[in-house]
């Protein structure tokens, strides 16, 4: 079992790189089902606000420190081990550590044409990659109709793998919901990934990235549609302080 960290309620798994892909091998090789929340501290913030999204982050086999506040929060409370699970990179890592094992991938999200592009991509920078499938739903809320046709066409790929990348908290709601409906072991939501990795949104300067602003380069390129996520960050620290303090106790459930 990975170690986790109650951060505002939400269950912060204890993770790094190495830890998370050879946890991933570990339920492919049993065919054990779980699913991967890759949760930046604007996601933990909604588990804050929302209990029932808090549940699904919570019901993760990971929900994994994407964003360098839970890294470095983390590290404060003496997990020194801790390293930033980016979406991105997790995608790469697992797809370049995948080749030897055939382990073979579904990406469901995206607009139209992202995840396709996204799947020339990787099939360029890992030669031997095995990508099943790909699949862009409709924004709209799906009918039953149309969610049972993306089921039954990720389980005729027969993916070990399915890579979600249809935004926060849609995706964590959309894996929790589909464990055990689809036949894959294992469902990582990387949201933004898939315009990264394709070619369709730019993706911050890795120094950016450590220097935890990425949020700022994220923000600039898309005011309008980020700033309601990202205005809630000076309330996080204020929030977090008030834990570390023992001024406030956040629960995991509401039970």
């Amino acid at each position: 079992m990975i170690e986790r960290v109650n951060v505002l309620g939400v269950q912060v798994s204890v993770l790094n790189m190495d830890l998370a892909l050879a946890t991933i091998d570990s339920w492919i090789q049993s065919r054990e089902p779980h699913y991967v929340a890759v949760t930046p501290a604007h996601v933990v913030m909604d588990g804050y606000r929302d209990p029932g999204l808090r549940g699904i982050l919570n019901g993760s086999g990971m929900t994994a420190p994407d964003g360098m506040s839970l890294v470095w929060l983390l590290g404060l409370l003496g997990h020194r081990h801790v390293r930033r699970v980016y979406g991105p990179d997790l995608m790469l890592a697992a797809c370049a550590r995948s080749i030897e094992g055939g382990y073979r991938h579904f990406l469901y999200g995206g607009a139209p044409g992202v995840a396709e592009a996204l799947a020339t991509s990787l099939l360029a920078r890992f030669p031997g990659l095995v990508v099943v499938g790909t699949h862009s739903p409709s924004f709209h809320e799906l009918t039953l109709q149309e969610d049972e046709t993306a089921i039954a066409a990720i389980n005729a790929a027969n993916p070990d793998m399915i890579w979600v990348g249809i935004s926060s908290p849609k995706q964590e709601r959309w894996m929790a919901s589909h464990l055990g409906k689809v036949s894959a072991p294992v469902l990582i939501g990387v949201g933004a990934a898939f315009d990264f990795l394709s070619g369709m949104k730019p993706q911050a300067p890795r120094w950016i990235q450590r220097s935890g602003l990425e949020w700022l380069f994220r923000l600039a390129s898309e005011p309008r549609r980020l700033w309601p996520r990202y205005r809630q960050y000076p309330l996080f620290v204020v929030l977090v302080l008030a834990q570390m303090l023992g001024l406030r106790r956040y629960p995991l459930s509401e039970d």
